[in-house]
C-alpha cells in the first residue's frame, strides 16, 4: 500500500510530536554556486545542519569528531580512519593536507565507487557527487521505501531488506555500466555505506531503521530530528557488526 504524503505526515507526526531541530544546527540547504556537498550522504547532512561548515569547505579532523558525537552520537573518533583515507590519497585541493572539501571525495575509484544507492556512476558524464532521483527511485523500490502495510513493521527497513536492495543496486549498476570497475573498494564500500545508514538511522527499540528516517536522511540530507530521531549510542564496532550482519544475508 503506497500512501499519500498527506496520511503519511500524520503518522509520523504523531511520533514526533514535539519534537525540535537542536538550537543552532536547523537544516538549510546548500548555497549553489557557494557551498559544495560529496557523495557521502552522511557528512552532507552534517554540513546542511552546521555540524561541519555549512559551506563544505576546510574540514579538519576535529571538527569531524565533534560533528559526528554533537550530531549522530558516534564516539568521536570512529571515521578517524575515513578521514586518514582521505588524507592517504590526496584528495584535498585546499592547500592543506590536514583539511579537505567535501567535494574532494568525489574523486573516482579513490573513497567513491560505483553502484551508489543514490548517485549515478562515474561513466555517466561524470555527475557522481550529487544525488540522483532516478538512480534513488529504483534503490527506494527495492526497499519498499513508500509502502506502508497494515502492520508497525511495515514502517520499518531490516538488515535483510537493506542487504538485498544493496545487492539488487550493485547488479543493475552492472548491467548498464561497460566500466563498472569492481574494485576491493567498491566490494567492500557498497556494503559498508549500507552498514553506516542502518547504522546511523537505526532505531534500537524497534530494531530495524524507519522508513521515514531514511527517506529524509537520503532525500533531503536533513537529519530527522523532527521525525522523532534518536541518537543512540554509536561507534566502529557498531558499523562493523551492522556490515556483518550485511554479509551475512544471503543475496
Amino acid at each position: 500500500m503506497k500512501l499519500s504524503s498527506f496520511v503519511e505526515a500524520g503518522i509520523y507526526g504523531l511520533v514526533a510530536r514535539g519534537a525540535r531541530e537542536p538550537k543552532g544546527f536547523e537544516w538549510h540547504p546548500p548555497v549553489a554556486g557557494r557551498d559544495v556537498r560529496s557523495p557521502c550522504t552522511g557528512l552532507n547532512n552534517l554540513a546542511n545542519h552546521g555540524f561541519l561548515p555549512r559551506s563544505g569547505k576546510n574540514i579538519d579532523i576535529e571538527t569531524l569528531r565533534v560533528a559526528v558525537k554533537a550530531a549522530f552520537n558516534y564516539d568521536p573518533e570512529t571515521f578517524d580512519f575515513a578521514f586518514k583515507q582521505a588524507v592517504d590519497f590526496n584528495l584535498t585541493t585546499t592547500g592543506n593536507p590536514q583539511t579537505f572539501n567535501l567535494d574532494d571525495l568525489a574523486k573516482h575509484d579513490a573513497i567513491e565507487f560505483d553502484g551508489s544507492l543514490s548517485r549515478n556512476d562515474f561513466y555517466f558524464g561524470g555527475n557522481n557527487n550529487h544525488f540522483n532521483p532516478a538512480i534513488w527511485a529504483s534503490t527506494a523500490k527495492y526497499l519498499k521505501l513508500y509502502d506502508y502495510g497494515p502492520h508497525k513493521k511495515d514502517r520499518y527497513i531490516t538488515v535483510e531488506a537493506a542487504a538485498k536492495a544493496r545487492a539488487a543496486r550493485v547488479k543493475d549498476a552492472m548491467k548498464v555500466n561497460p566500466a563498472f570497475n569492481a574494485s576491493e573498494a567498491q566490494q567492500m564500500g557498497s556494503p559498508g555505506t549500507t552498514a553506516l545508514y542502518l547504522t546511523t538511522m537505526w532505531d534500537v527499540d524497534a530494531g530495524a531503521a524507519p522508513k521515514a528516517w531514511v527517506r529524509s536522511f537520503f532525500e533531503k540530507e536533513r537529519i530527522p530530528y523532527l521525525l522523532g530521531y534518536k541518537k543512540s549510542p554509536k561507534n566502529s564496532k557498531s558499523i562493523g557488526d551492522m556490515f556483518e550482519a550485511i554479509a551475512s544475508v544471503e543475496v
